[in-house]
């Protein structure tokens, strides 16, 4: 523990940094080391550099390995660690380690949200003992706290046990918190300013953050008892802190950082927003809105604050207004056409222009400005910058019966701004990008951050807009005009894909194309954005454009992509455009066998690119998109010319051994799946060069990584299948089952991946040999049924046991499952059939109720224990739950769209939020179509007939016997259905 401090500062550094972490990882699961890291966070001694390293790594403890079945921090740790985390925060309370602190809020905010209130019973009790009536820097860090804990009921889910811990917490921390608002509230608003007013201005924002949380869910009664001393005109906290502007927390008008009385402003607009959505009722008890519209008026209206640092109160308080629009309740406040006509000229107008820093933004941060220019797509909760947030107003009153009106007052706007472009477009670039944002705003009703907009104005006519005014610039010779309008021109495509024609858009292509080889980022990263968004255009399940559609292009389009990511530069510089690695993805997944002629340039560029960004992984979205790329390259050109499979393996052996010998983690399990998916094109036989492997893949190192233990277990099924007798002679298949047994089958997390390799096991190695392991194997699990069962398990395991009676493999019938239950304990196999597998048959989803059903049906036609007494009780209810399944035929067939999706069409990542926290990332092109594992049976109903058909004598003696509500109907259906059972 002594060198605790020293592995901390080794970590910070690049050379010593993955040892460093290793020997802490380590650690970390001895007695004592929790309690040591904290004491050496709150010494002052140790340098600051030290202290945050450590700070970060509890909070890396707290959110990675809290709950990890491998290796568990000791429980008595975790209880003397949360006694003492909030005592630490106060200790922290000097503002010159506010960055230490952070780390520590983070830490309870995280163990909180697994522990509490079950196991941190006392947390809110010391929160509330912490707090100071003078001392507003422990204030301050006792209610950072409290909200980082609070802040986590705003994206959840209504539920019985959500309510239960935010009345926990309301029981005993409302008073407390009403009473210190008002308490702060009444130092601040007086005459003259304390001399702590930022402090206490601090602690006003994060009360204002608290209500919020408070009443994210539901009102609670102490705020609604409240409601006036807070939103009352003229006397409301919050209506009084709207005009305040103390002289001591202005900020240099220069400044870019929201000063404290905008950043409390911002907040309670938040709350205006809030309110307006959940409690209009509670809202219209006073004319609280009026106010809010009228202080919105007094602190934006004509453009009174201009400057950067005021952008976020701007953007909520434009927020706030469309809110208000869109509710419906309060048409009298802006349905008159002078209404519409001033918020146009005062409020829209003024904010929707380009401004200078983010012209700045635009040469200088390119990839800044294109994420919060994209931002703005779907809902208003997007809404980032101050020209979106007026967009957004203007959407508001077109989709809220305003439209009339808000298009014939902006189509003067607009007229006027093309008119002065016109003029002198050289100069006046400006007024045609106002013009082109706002037409963009007011004909869009409804739209998508992942299909664009989805309906428009029947007022404004988008395609004429387009050929009028915009084609003409995605055509310009480069250079010829400003290069916003490029990008003006290329966003509206963007915006108005779905309005287009598949032929219009084919005919746009080529342009994009020429875009792709612009100068400017912005300019050529837009371009890729736009062709990849276009090719994921679908008509029902079905995507809009094939191989045969970007035939002619697909090679140049490619070419084109990755010259700008190869000119990159430097790893980070290389990964940093995820844009255009997610592009040339998109064009791989779509050309298919078209790229066959290139494939080999492709594919070596590719590895190219991979050896670079391998020196230092730093953006988890271009790493999924270029193995995508790899992968999806793979699937299509082999699937197509076999023959290819070879140059794939010699030109990604060399990369993947560098990337598992320098341990490269991030990228470690896509290489495993695309090593599993070049392993399974081949349709027998394990190459040498595969077989060396074996041996590194089932070290336990290899299994530590989480994310690494989906590609391995596939992988390994990719072994079994064709190598399995192979793996029986060496005794590999003992290490298989020891992973299996050890690792896998004990964890919570990593349960369902041992059953899918067992199942892989039990399919491929042949019964007699799978005998002497087999028992051993059915005691590890039901060991973990014993010590810490879950629902999840619970269906796995059925799952499973149903798997191995049903699957086609000679020697493995039923009973090779029952008796080595049996064996174990006598009378076991019914207990297990009546209270695990059977509650289970009516939940399993639909993909595995035809595995279950063969399953149910061979155990009870081949089975000889089942037809032996006493196991003999549990058939009729078996055989019930079989005619259950039978009564939803619907669930036993594939549908149309099971049956043509390959899986390919689902590579879409608009909604991903990939990262290297995350425990898996899956290469949606290495998983090919979904296997039926009983596929020898057509039709389960035939097979169920056949069978009882050639059963021994015995069933039907059963079936004799069988309910005469539910078994009879049943079996004389199939009589007549023309099986002769009876």
């Amino acid at each position: 523990m002594s060198n605790i401090a020293s592995l901390l500062q080794a970590s910070l550094q690049p050379a010593s940094r993955k040892q460093a972490e290793q020997q802490l990882h380590a650690l970390a699961s001895q007695q004592g080391f929790l309690a040591h890291l904290l004491t050496l966070i709150l010494n002052g001694s140790y340098d600051h550099s030290t202290r945050l390293a450590g700070g970060i790594y509890l909070k890396n403890i707290s959110k990675l390995r809290w709950e990890e079945d491998d290796a568990p921090l000791p429980e008595a740790d975790k209880a003397a660690l949360r006694s003492q985390l909030v005592p630490a925060m106060i200790a922290l309370s000097d503002p010159t380690v506010k960055a230490i602190r952070a780390q520590i809020a983070e830490s309870v905010a995280l163990i909180a949200e697994l522990d509490f209130p079950a196991k941190w019973t006392d947390l809110i009790d010391q929160l509330i003992l912490s707090l100071s009536k003078t001392d507003y820097s422990i204030n301050v860090g006792v209610l950072q706290t409290a909200h980082s804990i609070f802040n986590q009921w705003r994206a959840q889910v209504r539920s019985d046990e959500l309510f239960t811990e935010i009345n926990f917490v309301l029981s005993r921390f409302m008073q407390p918190f009403l009473n210190l608002s008002n308490q702060t509230a009444t130092i601040l608003l007086s005459s003259p300013a304390p001399p702590n007013i930022a402090i206490v201005t601090q602690a006003q924002i994060i009360l204002v953050d608290i209500f919020y949380d408070f009443t994210c869910q539901d009102l609670p009664p102490g705020i609604e008892d409240a409601h006036d001393s807070f939103f009352a005109p003229q006397t409301g906290l919050f209506q009084r802190f709207m005009s305040w502007d103390p002289a001591e927390l202005r900020s240099d008008p220069d400044d870019t950082q929201p000063s404290l009385p905008a950043q409390l402003k911002t907040k309670i607009f938040e709350i205006g927003e809030l309110y307006i959505k959940l409690f209009p009722d509670q809202l219209s008890r006073s004319p609280a809105v009026e106010g809010f519209v009228q202080s919105v008026w007094e602190l934006i209206g004509s453009n009174k604050l201009p400057g950067v640092a005021d952008d976020s109160l701007v953007s909520q308080s434009l927020r706030f207004i469309s809110t208000a629009i869109r509710s419906g309740y309060y048409k009298s406040l802006f349905s008159s056409r002078d209404t519409i006509a001033s918020l146009v000229q005062g409020v829209i107008i003024p904010n929707i222009g380009l401004r200078d820093h983010e012209m700045e933004q635009f040469e200088d941060e390119p990839l800044e400005f294109i994420r919060l220019d994209l931002a703005f797509g779907g809902s208003a909760s997007e809404v980032a910058t101050r020209r979106q947030a007026a967009a957004d107003v203007l959407q508001a009153l077109v989709s809220s019966g305003y439209q009339t009106e808000a298009t014939e007052i902006v189509g003067t706007w607009i007229t006027s701004g093309l008119q002065q472009y016109n003029s002198n477009p050289a100069q006046n670039w400006k007024a045609k990008d106002s013009a082109i944002y706002l037409l963009t705003a007011v004909a869009t009703e409804a739209s998508t951050t992942q299909h664009g907009v989805t309906s428009t104005n029947a007022l404004v006519d988008v395609v004429k807009f387009f050929s009028e005014h915009v084609y003409q610039d995605l055509q310009a010779p480069a250079g010829s005009i400003h290069e916003i309008l490029y990008v003006d021109a290329i966003r509206f495509l963007l915006t108005f894909r779905n309005q287009l024609t598949r032929d219009q858009l084919l005919s746009v292509l080529p342009l994009l194309v020429r875009h792709l080889n612009a100068d400017h980022y912005v300019t050529y990263t837009y371009a890729a954005i736009t062709i990849d968004r276009i090719l994921s255009i679908k008509k029902g399940t079905q995507l809009l454009f094939s191989q045969a559609d970007i035939h002619d292009l697909a090679a140049d389009l490619l070419n084109a992509l990755l010259n700008k990511i190869e000119a990159a530069g430097p790893p980070e510089k290389v990964a940093e455009n995820d844009h255009l690695m997610k592009c040339a993805m998109r064009i791989i997944v779509t050309a298919r066998q078209t790229l066959t002629p290139v494939y080999q340039q492709v594919l070596q560029r590719l590895v190219t690119i991979l050896g670079v960004i391998a020196k230092n992984p730093s953006n988890p979205n271009f790493d999924q998109y270029i193995f995508e790329s790899i992968s999806a390259l793979l699937r299509f050109i082999v699937g197509g010319a076999p023959s290819t499979l070879p140059t794939f393996e010699q030109t990604l052996f060399g990369p993947f051994t560098f990337i598992l010998q320098q341990d490269i983690d991030q990228y470690i399990p896509y290489v495993f799946q695309i090593l599993a998916q070049m392993l399974e094109a081949h349709s027998t036989g394990v190459p040498s060069e595969y077989r060396s492997l074996l041996p590194f893949l089932l070290t336990p190192t290899c299994w530590q990584q989480k994310g690494s233990i989906p590609g391995l277990v596939k992988l390994l099924k990719a072994f079994l299948a064709r190598d399995a007798a192979e793996m029986v002679k060496t005794g590999q298949i003992t290490a298989v089952l020891a992973v299996i047994q050890q690792r896998l089958i004990p964890s919570k997390i990593n349960d369902g991946w041992g059953f899918e390799l067992l199942q892989s096991v039990v399919q491929h190695v042949p019964p007699a040999q799978l005998k002497q392991y087999f028992k051993a194997v059915v005691m590890t699990l039901l060991t973990r049924m014993q010590t810490s069962k879950t629902d999840k398990y619970v269906y796995l395991f059925s799952h499973f046991l149903l798997f191995t009676m049903a699957v086609n493999v000679d020697g493995l019938g039923p009973d090779y499952v029952i008796s080595a239950i049996e064996e174990i304990q006598a009378q076991l196999w019914s207990q297990v059939l009546v209270n695990f597998i059977i509650p289970q048959v009516p939940k399993m989803p639909h993909k595995d109720r035809k595995v279950a059903a063969v399953g149910l049906i061979r155990m009870l036609t081949q089975s000889r224990i089942m037809l032996t007494p006493p196991s003999t009780q549990s058939w009729h209810p078996a055989f019930v739950s079989v005619i259950k399944l039978f009564s939803e035929p619907q669930y036993l067939a594939k549908s149309k769209d099971e049956e043509q999706n390959t899986g390919i069409t689902e590579i879409d990542f608009e909604e991903q939020t990939a990262g290297y926290q995350a425990a898996y990332s899956r290469l949606a092109a290495a998983d090919g179509a979904p296997v039926d594992l009983v596929a020898y049976v057509h039709d389960p109903q035939d097979f169920l007939g056949q069978a009882l058909v050639k059963a021994d004598p015995r069933v039907r003696g059963l079936l004799a016997t069988g309910d005469e509500k539910v078994v009879q109907p049943f079996v004389q259906a199939l009589v007549a259905s023309g099986y002769s059972i009876q």
